[in-house]
């Protein structure tokens, strides 16, 4: 393609170079894929903060208005695992290219949308191209660099990854107050367009391989599809419909089992398969990639659990909430440049299970949360999670890594994406199932306690009935009750959010453990000039 620059195949360390005239190319290019895996990250959380808004505005219901976050997780957990695949086959640049117009296009016809049914099919979209921008960035961060600066590169790649999380329903907040909620998805279109010009003019790192075109195994593609797609929907709806006590959860849990087996059956005998499992035969790598998993289970849950209790429990604005979770980005973007050289001076399993201990300790503080927490307490636990969370995360990722050959790569950052996604659904899920049980237990709890015949309850009761007479209500016992049962709800509600804390310290603190079983690894540096 004219303009654009040929490096040639990246060798065994990186690719080979002298000077700035030459790194300085690499760097735009390869700044253009980020550009892109950061706007794929940022729409999951951008519209958080926002979904009432949505509502109004595509007139949905309240059960539909869902579909918006769900529909772009589940086109995009289906097109993660495709990615390498067809990197291989058209060459990453072209690939990407593809994607990111699909992507600025989609985003602004979402935002266009008047009805809530163009909404999830452009959604859908958006998340099928947004799925096809986060695999290869970590790819070729692995493959194009020299070994010294890849743990660099590696964790500002997952900088991105939390951060964009982080600041989603802060940027989404302030952008619905100010200019209106359709502004979360054309917002994407300038920073799309700088994306698409950065990879077009500089982001030849490798060619495709057009034979590639022959022999698909469309009955692998069918499988995973139908896999994926399941097991997310049951993911994603099982909390609200009661699991498999709900027929419709309970056939899809089958069916996903059933085409999950025959996929990786399908994988394993096929002589071409559409996604390759073979770093899984890297033990590093699958400590690495069930690491990940993990890690996609704290971060997600942090970007949920948080900004629901400050909405519902504390009665935030869409700013408000934007607010207190900047603390998150902002401690990420201030430990960043000393994340490298943290991890690089240990053993990586010191920096997985000592990072994953400060996340649960962090985590652990909201085993204590309140209608009186402010800013100051959600900052000092929203900051220690962020901090384990990007070392952690960098040291796990590089883990994985560490002992794969580069012929891998593709294969195993399309993998290690996948399993992100999916143990971010897995802990959204087991959360929000926490979340609506235990508010159910603490309700009938407290609800017991407080009865009709105990002296706390006919004092509060009656200060109540003549606040009500006081204001001029027509039916004041009544609305005595009411407000008594709301007050036992917002407590039971608090409680659930105390369990749902501890569960996800718990979780973290597991997570922590598995580092134990993975083999020895440091970050390896090569002497200056090995690899150019």
């Amino acid at each position: 393609m004219s303009g654009a620059r040929d490096y040639g195949p990246p060798g065994p360390d990186g690719l080979k170079g002298e000077g700035p005239g030459f790194w300085i190319p690499v760097w735009l290019g390869f700044l253009g894929m980020a550009l892109g895996q950061f706007l794929a990250f940022l729409d999951i959380q951008i519209v958080a903060s926002s979904l009432s808004q949505i509502q109004s505005g595509v007139s949905a219901t309240a059960d539909q208005i869902s579909w918006i976050q769900t529909i772009y997780l589940l086109a995009e957990v289906v097109s993660m695992p495709l990615t390498a695949y067809l990197t291989k086959m058209f060459g990453t640049r072209r690939f990407l290219m593809v994607a990111l117009v699909s992507f600025i296009l989609s985003s602004a016809a979402t935002g266009a949308a008047t009805s809530f049914d163009v909404m999830v099919v452009t959604r859908a979209l958006q998340g099928l191209s947004a799925g096809a921008m986060i695999p290869p960035v970590f790819a070729t961060a692995m493959t194009i660099f020299p070994m010294r600066w890849r743990l660099n590169v590696n964790v500002f790649t997952t900088l991105l990854i939390t951060f964009s999380s982080a600041i989603g329903p802060t940027v989404g907040g302030h952008l619905t107050e100010a200019l209106g909620w359709r502004w979360l998805f054309f917002i994407n279109a300038p920073v799309g367009l700088l994306a698409l010009a950065l990879v077009f003019r500089f982001g030849e790192f490798d060619k495709g391989d057009p034979s590639m075109k022959q022999g698909v195994d469309w009955l692998g593609l069918g499988l995973m599809t139908v896999f994926l797609l399941s097991m997310q929907y049951v993911l994603e709806e099982g909390p609200d419909d009661g699991w498999l006590r709900d027929s419709v959860i309970l056939w899809l849990t089958v069916l996903a089992g059933l085409a999950g087996a025959a996929f990786i059956w399908r994988q394993l005998t096929y002589a071409q398969p559409i996604v390759s499992l073979r770093p899984f035969t890297n033990f590093n790598f699958a400590v690495g990639a069930l690491m990940s998993a993990m890690g996609g289970m704290v971060s997600f849950t942090a970007g949920f659990v948080i900004p629901l209790f400050l909405a519902q429990v504390l009665g935030y604005s869409s700013g408000q909430v934007g607010n207190t979770m900047l603390v998150t980005g902002a401690t990420m973007m201030l430990f960043a440049p000393f994340t490298s050289k943290i991890v690089r001076s240990m053993d990586l399993r010191v920096s997985i299970i000592g990072g994953l201990f400060i996340v649960a300790w962090g985590t652990a503080l909201g085993m204590q949360v309140n209608a009186n927490w402010g800013f100051g307490e959600f900052a000092v636990l929203q900051a220690l999670r962020a901090f384990g969370t990007l070392v952690a995360m960098s040291a796990a990722q590089q883990l994985a890594i560490s002992t794969l050959p580069p012929s891998m790569m593709k294969d195993a950052s399309g993998l290690l994406s996948l399993v992100r996604n999916v143990g971010g659904a897995i802990g959204l899920a087991w959360l929000a199932s926490i979340l609506s049980q235990q508010t159910a237990v603490h309700f009938g709890e407290l609800t017991s306690a407080v009865g009709p015949a105990a002296s706390q309850t006919r004092d509060m009761m009656d200060g109540l009935v003549a606040l009500m007479q006081e204001r001029g209500t027509a039916d004041p016992e009544g609305a005595a009750f009411k407000a008594l049962s709301m007050m036992i709800r917002r407590q039971a509600v608090t409680l659930a959010f105390d369990d749902a804390f501890a569960a996800a310290a718990a979780a973290t603190l597991v997570a922590a453990l598995l580092g134990f079983i993975s083999r020895p690894a440091r970050v390896t540096v090569r002497p200056a000039g090995g690899g150019h």
